[in-house]
C-alpha cells in the first residue's frame, strides 16, 4: 500500500491515536494552493496528519464537468507523493451517496476510534454550515478549524466554541481556474505539482 493514501482498510487504524485534520473538496484537480494550504494547516492546527478527502459527490455543490472519482483520487495521490504528512483518501468512495461529512465522521470514529479527527473548512462553507446535515452534531463532537477564503469574511469572535480561525493566506489559484487553464493553452506551471502536469492536461482538455 502507498504510504500516502489513507483507504477504507482498517490497516490504518492500527497504532498510537493521532491528531487527524479532514481536507474535504472535488479536487477537480487538486493544485498547488490546495497542498500549500494544508502544509499551513497541519502546523497551525497541530495536525499530525492532513487527509485529503477526495469527494465522489458534495450534497451542495454540483458539477457537470466533475472528472470521475478515482482520476481525481490518482491525481491527489500522485500530487501528495514524498508531502510528509499530507494523505490522498479515497474513504468516501465506500460510504453511502450523497456524501454528508457527518456520515464520514461516524464511519471514521468506527474504523480508526484511537484517532482524533478535526474537521477543516473554507470560510465560504462555514457561512453554509447551518445547511450541512446534522451540523449541530458536528460542531457538539467535533473541532472545526476554518480557514480564509476570498468574499467570505469571518470574524474570529463570532465563532462558536470549538471552531477556531486559521491564519492562512487567501489561495490565489482554484481548479477552476485550472480547467480553464487547460482549455486555453495556457501554462501550468506553477500552478500544478510538476508531476500531474500531463495527466491534468490530457483529463481535463
Amino acid at each position: 500500500m502507498n504510504n500516502n493514501v489513507a483507504s477504507s482498510t482498517p490497516l490504518l487504524g492500527r497504532g498510537r491515536g493521532r491528531r487527524i485534520g479532514l481536507f474535504g473538496g472535488s479536487f477537480n484537480p487538486i493544485h498547488n494552493g490546495h497542498i500549500a494550504l494544508a502544509r499551513q494547516l497541519l502546523t497551525l492546527a497541530a495536525l499530525d496528519e492532513v487527509w485529503f478527502m477526495v469527494s465522489p459527490q458534495n450534497p451542495l455543490k454540483q458539477s457537470a464537468d466533475l472528472l470521475d472519482d478515482l482520476l481525481r483520487f490518482l491525481l491527489a495521490r500522485i500530487a501528495l507523493h514524498g508531502e510528509q504528512g499530507l494523505r490522498a483518501s479515497d474513504y468516501e468512495f465506500a460510504l453511502p451517496r450523497p456524501s454528508y461529512t457527518w456520515n464520514t465522521l461516524q464511519h471514521l470514529h468506527r474504523d480508526y476510534p484511537q484517532h482524533t479527527f478535526v474537521l477543516l473548512i473554507g470560510a465560504d462553507n462555514w457561512q453554509r454550515f447551518p445547511q450541512w446535515y446534522r451540523g449541530a452534531d458536528i460542531l457538539r463532537d467535533h473541532q472545526v478549524v476554518v480557514y480564509p477564503r476570498h468574499g467570505s469574511d469571518i470574524h474570529p469572535d463570532s465563532l462558536p466554541t470549538g471552531v477556531t480561525l486559521a491564519a492562512t493566506p487567501l489561495l490565489n489559484v482554484s481548479s477552476t481556474d485550472i480547467r480553464q487553464r487547460v482549455r486555453n493553452g495556457a501554462p501550468l506551471r506553477p500552478f500544478v505539482p510538476e508531476p500531474i502536469i500531463p495527466l491534468v492536461r490530457r483529463l481535463y482538455r
